[in-house]
């Protein structure tokens, strides 16, 4: 399963910058916004039917 996880000012909550990673990414990436305080928007990502 693949995840878009969305970088949120810190000021406003809008989206700085997004990116589709896989599960076994999320957690590392939670884990170093955690460690700065950055707040993060994580769900899953849209997939395209395989043709």
């Amino acid at each position: 399963m693949r995840f878009e996880i969305m970088r949120l000012d810190e000021v406003d909550g809008t989206t700085v910058d997004s990116t589709v990673v896989d599960a076994a990414s999320v957690n590392r990436i939670v884990q170093q916004a955690a460690a700065i305080g950055q707040r993060l928007w994580i769900r899953p990502a849209e997939t395209t039917p395989a043709s």
